[in-house]
């Protein structure tokens, strides 16, 4: 049995952890599907949720559970803030794929109540999404570590605590949307009154 030089070891060793960063994921949108996700975000960031709608459709046409969601909030946004059949299935499907702000739009709009939209294991939005996420923020996902702060809002027994805790952490590990949360939180407590 013949063995690699320590060098040589180190050399293919590194290589063969690098190699899947140099690769696109496989859940990567195409160029067009990603511009048009860009596009769509840029708009309805702006304010022009009805610009937005055909860019986001294009996303989520390729599987994009972001651009399902902000598809759910440009419907809703259209009709004054109120849940509409277009929002309430774009959020389902966005839902479906894991996105755990959908599920908190479902559970705020009645979806199990009024719609029959429910989980699969159940009627409890907050939970599904509790479930779905935690493992991930376990993890070391930035993102979804954030989101664990709404969730925890959300659950049964809100948990204000475990809520900070995971905002905390969100922020540590670099989630933009974290930091500012804990920015309008501070800011909240030195005035006393929250800020909109």
């Amino acid at each position: 049995m013949m063995l690699l030089p320590r060098a040589g070891l180190l050399v293919t060793l590194a290589s063969l952890l690098l190699t899947p960063l140099m690769l696109p994921p496989a859940w990567a949108l195409g160029d067009e599907a990603q511009a048009a996700e860009d596009e769509g975000m840029r708009l309805y960031s702006i304010s022009r949720p009805k610009t937005a709608i055909p860019y986001l459709e294009q996303a989520a046409q390729a599987g994009d559970a972001e651009a399902m969601y902000y598809l759910g909030e440009a419907n809703r946004r259209l009709v004054m803030g109120n849940m509409n059949t277009a929002a309430l299935d774009w959020y389902y499907q966005a839902a479906q794929h894991g996105e755990p702000y959908a599920m908190l739009r479902l559970f705020d709009g009645g979806a199990c109540e009024l719609g029959d939209v429910c989980p699969d294991n159940g009627d409890d939005w907050p939970q599904e999404a509790l479930e779905l996420t935690l493992p991930k923020a376990e993890a070391g996902d930035a993102e979804t570590m954030g989101a664990l702060y709404h969730i925890y809002y959300y659950v049964e027994e809100p948990d204000e605590e475990e809520a900070l805790k995971w905002l905390h952490r969100a922020a540590e590990a670099g989630d933009a949307n974290a930091m500012n949360w804990l920015g309008e939180l501070a800011r909240s407590d030195k005035w006393g009154v929250p800020r909109a």
